[in-house]
């Protein structure tokens, strides 16, 4: 049964200098569970309106940087309000642009604002200058603003991706540029109007747009700091172009994070079988800290495969994001669609043995979307491109290991490092933990279950350049600034 009915479309403008800003021309965003129907419009932002945009920034900093912190956080409190309110809206818009089931859209919001509020709570003190006394003299060590932000977000979590370089950037003292992805736009950019409703004009500005815009955020000399989560590819492409300015960044970038099952991980744990599924197949698998490979010991392997199926087999639902039965949505887009498949028909190829998971709850609903099946691969090597490469969508493989020296050699491996994820007993599991190459590792849970604000993230390797989240992740929009007081102001040794 095909729960969503047609609504309107939305349209949303480029945000310059707190007016909205209409472009010349105009993309559609499709609904990837049914890609008839346009959920919205957004704009072909021209590169002279992202140097407006920039502009207007840099302009809105010379003021905005005075500003006290009391002042930056009440206005933030308040754009939180406003996006509680408004949050129903803004998940179902999120749902239909993206393929999230609601109950995945409306997590979204939450860890949004659940980040928004720890940066108010925490930003006094972060940002507080410290001055020390000393018998050399005093200190005075301070966190300035950088100036502007260029913020990149991507498809995968709009919101979320949006906000997190949105509350520490402003609360900061800095001014920002965001630009959302063409394959989620609509609710990203409603969302960071809302919060600029709070803010002087010029604080956030938001642009759309092709590959020309992106370049001008990343070599504009206005910009100070390029804050962008997405691919490696394309964070090399931003490095280069920013090396000729030498800005200050944080890269969130891929990830093809593992999850290691030990010895001593109890097979029959029917709550851990389910985190690990759900940790596999959230949001369609298109996250950066989802489990995308799973290595098993041997001993518990062919166990380990049956609960597994089992437990897949009871949670997901694939099906339409609005049915409240629905627990996982289709692919984003067409392309990412395309790419799993090529990974999965691959691994066919070579041999390894492919099971279908779950439940598809309408077949039309399903033939007419960007659906997939989510699959389990079992029986191929460990050098297989679906082993190595990040698929980022609904498909996992698991493989047998003999020992931890072998399964910490096959995760440090990898040209990533983002998290992983160690699961057996509590102390077994954090001596392998601590061998592993990655910001974050996580114990008996993974991915979004494992993540907590208050403390940095961010990867080892290609997965990545800083941390956000926690006190780092606010005191990365700021440049340490040290004034030196010396009691003796001369040296001891330069003659008269």
């Amino acid at each position: 049964m095909t729960i969503q009915a047609h609504q309107e479309a939305v349209t949303v403008e480029a945000l310059i200098n707190g007016q909205n800003v209409k472009s010349l021309s105009q993309s559609a965003k499709e609904n990837p569970a049914n890609p008839s129907e346009v959920v919205g419009y957004f704009p072909v932002t021209t590169k002279e309106q992202a140097v407006e945009a920039i502009e207007a920034a840099a302009n809105a900093f010379k003021t905005w940087k005075k500003t006290s912190i009391e002042e930056r956080v009440t206005r933030m409190r308040k754009a939180i309000e406003k996006i509680r309110a408004a949050e129903n809206e803004i998940v179902h818009l999120l749902s239909r642009e993206h393929g999230k089931p609601l109950y995945d859209a409306h997590g979204e919001i939450y860890v949004s604002l659940m980040w928004m509020e720890f940066t108010c709570n925490e930003a006094a003190s972060a940002l507080q200058e410290e001055i020390q006394e000393h018998e050399k003299g005093k200190t005075i060590l301070s966190y300035d603003p950088i100036g502007v932000v260029a913020a990149i977000s991507p498809w995968n979590y709009p919101i979320a991706l949006s906000t997190i370089k949105i509350a520490p950037a402003l609360l900061a003292g800095n001014t920002i540029v965001l630009k959302p992805s063409p394959y989620a736009p609509l609710a990203a950019a409603k969302v960071a109007e809302i919060i600029a409703s709070e803010f002087p004009a010029g604080v956030i500005n938001v642009v759309h747009g092709d590959a020309e815009v992106g370049v001008e955020l990343t070599t504009n000399p206005h910009v100070t700091k390029i804050a962008f989560t997405g691919g490696t590819e394309t964070a090399k492409h931003i490095i280069k172009a920013a090396s000729d300015t030498i800005k200050d960044m944080t890269l969130e970038l891929g990830g093809n994070d593992a999850a290691i099952f030990l010895e001593s991980f109890d097979v029959n744990d029917e709550r851990a079988m389910r985190r690990i599924v759900v940790s596999n197949f959230l949001t369609t698998g298109q996250i950066c800290m989802i489990a995308k490979r799973v290595y098993v010991h041997r001993s518990i392997y062919d166990q380990f495969v049956e609960k597994y199926i089992e437990a897949a087999n009871r949670w997901i639902r694939i099906g339409d994001p609005f049915d409240p039965n629905t627990t996982v949505g289709p692919v984003n887009n067409l392309k990412q669609k395309d790419y799993v498949l090529s990974l999965v028909e691959d691994a066919k190829q070579r041999g390894a043995k492919v099971i279908p998971l779950g439940q598809i709850l309408d077949q039309k609903v399903f033939d007419q979307g960007y659906y997939l099946q989510p699959t389990l691969v079992l029986g191929c090597d460990a050098h297989d491109r679906i082993v190595v490469e990040e698929q980022f969508g609904p498909t996992v493989p698991i493989l047998p290991f003999d020992d931890e020296e072998q399964v910490i050699g096959l995760h440090n491996e990898s040209i990533y490092g983002l998290t992983s994820s160690v699961w057996g007993k509590e102390e077994d599991a954090i001596l392998v933990a601590r061998q592993l190459e990655a910001g974050t590792t996580m114990i008996n849970t993974a991915a979004v279950q494992g993540l907590d604000v208050r403390f940095p993230f961010g990867g080892f390797k290609q997965s990545g350049i800083g941390r956000e989240y926690g006190t780092e992740g606010i005191r990365t929009y700021t440049e340490q600034h040290v004034i030196n007081i010396p009691k003796m102001l001369d040296l001891p040794y330069i003659p008269e």
